[in-house]
């Protein structure tokens, strides 16, 4: 297979869709003429003309409110919005009208809208472009909520978001746009609630998404040297979520450590925590711990903000806690 970027494999997958479906189209803020923040777009607006990529005032919650309308007409619509801390502009739209509608309305009305965004912290955006608020949307019935963390994914995943009947937050980490990974040439679908065992392991389970995920195979290379076999756990889907790995996991390790860029307190990765504590206490050697992001707004500053988010030494500190039975 190929190696191309996390960036080229979102391409392919909205390439395939725009190329084989007429209802899809792209609306955002610069995502046309200049080709995207991130430059994921560039070059479509040639490609596929100005009807299917649409360039749009910088007015969030209008973009999703269309966004929404045209899904409701029957309509395939994705809408790019440039960073996560934008969403909650068009909030009231995502959480009150896109989530809600197909159930309000007794299954009469669906929703077919994926709503990409970048999140993350990593790369240097400071305090009010840097959050981690997918679990926000992931607390939200309604919303499907994808995290892919390769390029593997994010294609396979992009694909299966297009072909929802209802709506999906996609989520984009900032700092893996340029990271590369083999994809397959052809077209692909990844199932949304099953997460994949990156690496096997028998000892402890490290359960990341999205950038975490990276953190998570890396301590899991320096426990190997400790003679600690980790196994990591990439979930792919906050929502839904494929609690049955996750349990499967942990009862073949009886221990767990949750990775994520967000702030601890009230973060997601309380909830499977929660989860794990009970459906599997009895299998547990040891408490379920957590690896996260400082309970900080962002700094700015690039040793401050390394500071700030999750690292693989501490991961393996905690690790050796774990399996030493020295966890408090």
């Amino acid at each position: 297979m190929p190696e191309i970027t996390y960036r080229e494999a979102l391409r392919q997958a909205m390439r395939y869709q725009l190329r084989n479906d007429e209802r899809v189209f792209l609306m955002g803020e610069d995502i046309g003429a200049y080709g995207g923040s991130y430059a994921v777009t560039k070059g479509f607006m040639d490609e596929f003309g100005e009807r299917r990529v649409k360039d749009t005032p910088i007015a969030e919650s209008v973009v999703v409110g269309a966004g929404i309308g045209a899904a409701m007409a029957g309509l395939r619509p994705m809408v790019e919005l440039m960073t996560i801390n934008f969403s909650l502009l068009a909030i009231d739209q995502i959480v009150n009208n896109a989530s809600k509608l197909h159930y309000m309305s007794n299954g009469q009305i669906r929703v077919p809208l994926v709503i990409r965004m970048a999140g993350g912290a990593g790369s240097q955006l400071g305090a009010q472009h840097s959050h981690s608020l997918e679990g926000w949307y992931a607390h939200v019935p309604g919303l499907k909520v994808v995290v892919p963390a390769t390029p593997y994914d994010a294609k396979g995943l992009l694909t299966t978001a297009f072909e929802d009947e209802n709506p999906v937050i996609f989520i984009e980490h900032t700092a893996l746009y340029a990271s590369k990974g083999e994809v397959p040439e052809e077209i692909y679908r990844l199932p949304f609630g099953r997460a994949e065992v990156m690496r096997p392991g028998a000892d402890l389970t490290l359960i990341g998404y999205s950038g975490s995920v990276h953190q998570a195979r890396r301590a899991a290379q320096q426990l190997a040297a400790q003679d600690i076999d980790a196994e990591v756990l990439n979930l792919r889907t906050l929502r839904p979520l494929d609690v049955d790995g996750i349990i499967a996991s942990v009862r073949k390790t009886h221990r767990a450590i949750v990775i994520e860029d967000d702030w601890k307190f009230g973060g997601f990765g309380g909830e499977i925590v929660a989860l794990i504590q009970e459906l599997a206490f009895d299998d547990l050697d040891a408490p379920v711990l957590r690896c996260s992001g400082a309970d900080v707004p962002m700094p700015y500053a690039g040793a401050l903000e390394q500071a700030a988010l999750p690292q693989e030494a501490g991961i393996v500190a905690l690790a050796l806690r774990l399996c030493e039975g020295e966890a408090a």
